[in-house]
C-alpha cells in the first residue's frame, strides 16, 4: 500500500515473517478468529478485542474493528504496529508491539496469540524473538515489557529463555474472573547477548517517518 508505508514494514527469520497486517491479512486471520483457533489453555486475559464472544460473526467483527481502531491511533502517547504471523505462505496468528508515551519512555510492550493448529513447535519464540529485534535495531527502545498469567508456562518459559528479567506480578481477569500475572523486563543490553544474525528487517524507515519514535536523552 504506497500511501501508507507502515502497512509495508517486515520482520523475517528462517522460519517465519512478520507482516504488517493489511485489510487482505485481516481476511485471513479472521477465517482462524471466526473457526476459534484462537482459543488456548490456560485463557487469555478479558480485554477489547475477547474471544470469548460465542457467536463467531460477532467475535470476527469485534476483532476487525479493533485492529482498525488501533491502526489509525497514532500519537506520542500512544501507537501500536499489527503483525500477522505467516508460515509457509499461509496466516497463523497474530504480534503486535505498543508504545505508550514512548518518545519519553523508550519502552514497548508485545502481545501475541498463535493458531492452535501451530503450538508447540517453537513458533511463539521464533515470534517474540522477531518482534524484539524490530523494537531493539529498528525502533531503538531502551526496553520492551510483557506479562502472561502465572499458569501459562509456555509464554513464560520464552521470556525467561529470551532474557528477560521479573519485574513483579499483576491482575487481570479472563472470563471475568481476577487472576495473577508475570510481569517480564527486558533491556537493550540485556538482549544484546540474545541478538541474532538472521533476522531481517523491511520498510522500518516507515516507522520512523510515521511514529513518534524519537526518545528524550532526559
Amino acid at each position: 500500500m504506497k500511501n501508507y508505508p507502515l502497512l509495508e514494514v517486515r520482520v523475517t527469520t528462517p522460519r517465519l515473517e512478520l507482516r504488517a497486517t493489511t485489510d487482505e491479512l485481516m481476511d485471513e486471520l479472521a477465517e482462524l478468529v471466526r473457526a476459534g483457533k484462537t482459543h488456548a489453555e490456560p485463557p487469555p486475559y478479558d480485554d477489547p478485542i475477547t474471544f470469548y464472544e460465542p457467536d463467531p460473526e460477532v467475535r470476527v467483527a469485534h476483532w476487525m474493528r479493533r485492529l482498525w481502531l488501533r491502526r489509525s491511533s497514532v500519537g506520542p502517547n500512544f501507537w501500536r504496529l499489527n503483525f500477522t504471523v505467516v508460515l509457509d505462505g499461509r496466516a497463523v496468528g497474530e504480534q503486535s508491539v505498543t508504545g505508550v508515551h514512548f518518545a519519553a519512555l523508550g519502552t514497548v510492550t508485545t502481545f501475541s496469540w498463535l493458531s492452535v493448529d501451530e503450538r508447540g513447535r517453537g513458533l511463539g519464540h521464533e515470534m517474540r524473538a522477531a518482534v524484539l529485534h524490530l523494537a531493539f535495531d529498528g525502533l531503538g527502545a531502551r526496553e520492551a515489557g510483557s506479562d502472561a498469567f502465572v499458569d501459562n508456562a509456555g509464554s513464560n518459559a520464552i521470556s525467561r529463555d529470551l532474557g528477560y528479567e521479573p519485574n513483579g506480578v499483576d491482575w487481570a481477569t479472563r472470563r471475568g474472573e481476577r487472576a495473577q500475572l508475570n510481569r517480564w523486563r527486558i533491556t537493550r543490553a540485556a538482549w544484546e547477548p540474545h541478538r541474532r544474525d538472521d533476522v531481517e528487517l523491511y520498510g522500518v524507515d516507515a516507522c520512523h517517518t510515521h511514529l513518534p519514535l524519537t526518545i528524550s536523552d532526559t
